[in-house]
């Protein structure tokens, strides 16, 4: 397994692009697809393409947050001493994969966006305690642990396909009626494949570390600079104005904590972590962050700290989102969804949707969006092999999540944190993605 990993993550390393280039490659692999496979022509494609360009402006905002106010609130004083007496734990290489791999999943299971960026930072972090405590671990395979979670989350509790089945008026209850999660995620066969993967991701990342001496550590950090946004002495305070006082006192956070939790905990009893939206959890994150850090001078200069990393976010989810125009609008996916119905039987057909959701995920990185153009399609199918639509909505689900293993788009947060190029974690990624898909195959064939 280690010849394996190392040799993978060579080939990777040379030849996947960046996030930036794969992003423009597959934007024209599905023009060239959907120019002949579909009745549209050249020009009418580059319409689809540009009406589905600006279709995830408010999904890039959110997730621009998700990675601002996550890492300000990571980087808080009182959450960095939790996270360092978490990283300091493994006292091994293979230790600090499965720590991070274990966090990332658990984390993944509970809302995609704790596994998204808080997987990320524990990476980081265990990075740099290894490093400094001489445990020399592989960063990039690290950088793959982190990234577990979104290999899990649509089969969790924050997944989007079924909790939108779960919800009165979703746009398929005519066909399916509501779909209680005891159908969708609590069935034995997703339970079952998250245990293997809480179990087997780990062990399987943990074997593929390399030698001692062929590892790549973190890279070494600036030592002596004074954190960004500390605190002035109480003499510099003195010479500051009164509005500049402001921003270092503690009275302007309290008052936006208090009208936080006035809101935040009656959202959170009243629903439970099943009504953590996006929103919310940026939400939580921000009210969380500011309270922790005591001040908005403290806060504000870890959240410019953190925007650093937003960039290849910002700019990239266009792309995906002109991507998603062409296969929504040209027909691509009916195409690509109804040949895998042609020969599909009762018994196969929970395998091929979950495979051809693995494809179609390539090009619609987006759970909620890829159940909304792929879903309508699975429904007919499953109503006309006899099937329980639960299964129908899970296939597409870890279908979905599985093929994230190969797909920079969810990896752009990881990768900013990180620093890395694409190429150093996806071939890691990819080897979990394929033990993956044949835990998630064997389930749902023989399970369901």
């Amino acid at each position: 397994m280690r010849r394996f990993g190392n040799a993978l993550a060579a080939f990777s390393t040379r030849w996947i692009p960046d996030a930036f280039v794969f992003a423009v490659g597959l934007s024209v692999l599905v023009y060239l697809l959907a120019l002949g496979l579909t009745d549209h022509g050249p020009v009418r494609l580059v319409g689809d393409w540009y009406a589905g360009f600006w279709g995830l402006l408010e999904f890039a905002m959110q997730m621009a947050l998700v990675l601002v106010t996550g890492y300000a609130l990571a980087s808080s004083p009182p959450a960095e001493r939790a996270i360092a007496r978490i990283a300091a734990m493994p006292k091994s290489a293979p230790a600090a994969c499965a720590l991070t791999a274990v966090g990332a999943t658990l984390l993944g299971m509970v809302h995609w966006g704790l596994g998204l960026i808080a997987g990320a930072m524990l990476a980081v972090r265990v990075a740099r305690s290894c490093r400094e405590r001489g445990v020399k671990v592989h960063f990039p395979l690290l950088a793959a642990a982190g990234y577990t979670g979104l290999m899990v989350w649509h089969s969790g509790l924050s997944g989007s396909s079924p909790l939108l089945v779960n919800t009165e008026g979703h746009f398929l209850q005519d066909a399916i009626g509501i779909i209680p999660l005891s159908e969708t995620v609590f069935q034995p066969f997703n339970l079952a494949f998250l245990a293997a993967m809480l179990i087997g991701a780990p062990l399987l990342l943990m074997s593929m570390h390399p030698a001692r001496e062929d590892a790549e550590e973190i890279g070494a950090e600036d030592e002596g600079a004074a954190p960004a946004g500390a605190a002035p002495a109480k003499a510099a305070r003195r010479a500051l104005s009164p509005a500049q006082r402001l921003m270092h006192s503690r009275v302007p956070v309290l008052v936006v904590l208090v009208a936080g939790l006035v809101h935040i905990v009656p959202a959170i009893i009243g629903n439970g972590l099943v009504g953590l939206d996006l929103n919310l959890l940026n939400f939580v994150f921000l009210i969380a962050g500011l309270g922790l850090h005591g001040t908005l001078a403290g806060y504000a200069a870890a959240a410019a700290e953190g925007a650093k990393s937003a960039a290849s976010v910002i700019v990239q989810f266009p792309f995906y989102a002109g991507i998603m125009g062409i296969m929504e609008h040209s027909g691509l996916l009916e195409v690509v969804a109804d040949w895998f119905v042609s020969f599909s039987t009762p018994a196969t057909y929970p395998f091929w949707a979950l495979i051809s959701a693995c494809l179609v995920n390539l090009a619609v990185p987006s759970g909620g969006g890829q159940w909304a153009v792929q879903g309508p399609i699975v429904v007919d199918a499953t109503a006309s092999l006899g099937l329980d639509p639960g299964v129908g909505v899970m296939a597409v689900a870890m279908g979905d999540q599985l093929s994230n293993g190969i797909q920079p788009f969810w990896a752009l947060p990881l990768l900013a944190l990180t620093r890395l190029p694409a190429g150093k974690v996806l071939g890691y990624s990819a080897v979990v993605m394929v033990y993956g898909i044949a835990a998630a195959s064997l389930c749902i064939s023989f399970l369901s």
